[in-house]
């Protein structure tokens, strides 16, 4: 597979593509469940609350904002890759988060969630065949490729580990 061409996204998401090596997203889609477990171990359920710096989200709504991120990217990814030209609407990540309920929930089981997820998405890319990955539709008003939203989930992921890594975990 190819590397998303610029045209394929908003630049935005520069920052999420940057992040992801070589030519194949499949293999970070696929080890990033175990990676986020990793990077968890150990944490205390009371830590899962704590953010940064006010006004941020706490560690557990990080993770829940991954799994909307996932489930959101998942599903413009399968309309694209079906054919559907319907424009797709953009999301605000800040509304989900206060309506996630992240801080009840324990980290077992929004990693759960979230691998669950990823299985179920990495199961339908590999279905896909080279027209699929190629197939191009709108998404919050910007051209976007079903390739660009596969290396965008992975680097999505990646960014918010590192936020986690750098902010959180230190």
């Amino acid at each position: 597979m190819m590397r998303p061409e610029k045209s394929d996204y908003d630049p935005y998401y520069e920052r999420y593509i940057s992040l992801i090596d070589g030519s194949e997203p499949i293999a970070s889609l696929a080890a990033q469940s175990d990676q986020l477990r990793e990077l968890l171990r150990g944490q205390s359920e009371d830590r899962g609350s704590h953010a940064y710096a006010e006004g941020k989200w706490t560690l557990k709504e990080v993770l829940s904002h991954l799994i909307d991120g996932e489930r959101i990217f998942a599903y413009r990814a399968l309309r694209i890759s079906r054919g559907d030209e319907t424009p797709i609407e953009g999301f605000e990540q800040d509304g989900y988060i206060e309506n996630s309920h992240a801080n009840e929930r324990s980290f077992a089981d929004l990693l759960d969630e979230f691998e669950s997820l990823r299985s179920a998405n990495l199961r339908q890319f590999r279905m896909l065949n080279e027209a699929d990955w190629s197939r191009t539709g709108t998404a919050n008003n910007v051209k976007i490729s079903v390739r660009a939203l596969a290396f965008i989930m992975a680097g999505h992921v990646a960014h918010h580990a590192n936020i986690l890594r750098d902010r959180y975990l230190s």
